[in-house]
């Protein structure tokens, strides 16, 4: 009885187990977050909505319990649960992608958002998350067949109408990279067939590389009329010769980090985001990091999001079955893409597109859906057994 009494203890704790250290890892993460978010909106803030500096803050403190709330009730969801939903999500979001025709609104040349009842939302968010859902699910149902060719491109073809939908529809061409960025990942920890990936890496960047050749071309021909993702790419090689249009951004983002030295200048004290780089909440917040904190700060960020992966990576080793892996698996992708893209655009090592830091950037749609997916992830966690961490 006594054995049998203890087995049960282990069993329960086993089935109880939270991680802190991711869970510590994120809650930092948002901490912060909503520290840059006041220190980078504040002046706009305050001349936007009539000295309201912390309009901004607000917004997004609100989101942010929002999906607190959330991630703690996904965590404490059994993840199968999840697994009966991944058609209906993934249809889910290709509609209400296509809602953005009819219900969407343009901000900043974009139309990426639905607005009901006052409030907005990004579908971009929704279809990473149900991407994640339908893989997972996918290369479960598939199994070995995975292996075989007509598999492994069935595979890498679901999220395809996604990501075109995103990219023609939204104008989101990098969500439909980090869409696409997350099924490569997930078939790659599938397939042992590595050959595969070296050969569509080499394709891709052989394309890239051919885009950017032609439209070097185009310009050098003198052709007046350039796409304007054309436009980005030339300002991307020369910022300044387009420093007053599509360089701009950039610029003042590359004079944030310079200015900001080793120690920064100081927590609220910077300079560029004094109206000269746009909206410096969003998409170039990481600049800001850098000019007010410096080489450390940034320093210190990044080596918290390679704690935060490195978590991801123990739980999705550990995880109690491939369809939990996958989910994990899946997450990690998703920050991990949207963490290097975000950092390689504001260091102009890319050309420059849209893309928000997880859990700094201002966005309240995308900081839900990311703690709902960190959600996904405890409810994997808690099925390990202590043991095999």
């Amino acid at each position: 009885m006594a054995e049998r009494a203890l087995s049960r203890r282990k069993s329960n704790s086993a089935a109880n187990y939270m991680d802190y250290s991711l869970l510590f890892i994120v809650i930092f993460l948002l901490g912060f977050g909503l520290i840059m978010v006041y220190s980078t909106s504040s002046y706009e803030s305050n001349l936007q909505f009539d000295g309201d500096s912390a309009w901004y803050l607000r917004k997004q403190l609100w989101a942010t319990i929002v999906g607190l709330a959330a991630m703690l009730v996904v965590a404490n969801i059994p993840y199968h649960f999840w697994e009966r939903f991944a058609v209906l999500g993934y249809i889910v979001s290709a509609v209400l992608i296509v809602l953005v025709i009819p219900f969407g609104r343009t901000s900043h040349g974009a139309r990426r958002w639905i607005y009901i009842a006052g409030v907005s939302f990004q579908p971009a968010e929704a279809a990473k998350l149900c991407m994640i859902l339908f893989l997972a699910s996918m290369i479960c149902r598939m199994g070995k067949k995975i292996r075989d060719r007509k598999g492994f491109y069935t595979v890498l073809a679901i999220p395809v109408p996604i990501a075109l939908m995103l990219w023609k529809i939204t104008n989101n061409m990098s969500s439909a990279i980090i869409v696409m960025g997350i099924a490569v990942l997930m078939l790659f920890v599938s397939c042992p067939d590595y050959k595969r990936f070296i050969f569509l890496a080499l394709l891709t960047l052989a394309g890239a590389a051919l885009i950017v050749f032609i439209i070097v071309k185009m310009a050098e021909s003198g052709a007046d009329e350039l796409e304007f993702r054309g436009a980005r790419i030339l300002a991307w090689l020369d910022p300044e010769a387009f420093a007053s249009g599509k360089g701009f951004q950039t610029l003042q983002g590359l004079y944030a980090i310079g200015s900001g030295g080793i120690l920064g200048k100081g927590l609220g004290a910077s300079k560029q985001k004094l109206g000269f780089i746009p909206e410096a909440q969003n998409d170039m917040i990481f600049s800001i990091i850098c000019e007010e904190l410096g080489l450390f700060g940034a320093i210190a960020v990044i080596l918290m999001f390679i704690m935060l992966i490195w978590r991801f990576m123990i739980i999705a080793n550990n995880a109690p079955d491939l369809f939990g892996a996958l989910l994990v698996v899946g997450v990690l992708g998703h920050i991990a893409i949207q963490v290097i893209l975000n950092i390689a655009v504001v260091t102009n090592t890319i050309p420059n597109t849209g893309i928000s830091l997880p859990f700094i950037s201002y966005g309240g749609t995308s900081v839900m859906f990311l703690l709902i997916e960190v959600g996904l992830v405890l409810s994997v966690a808690r099925g390990i057994h202590l043991k095999d961490l």
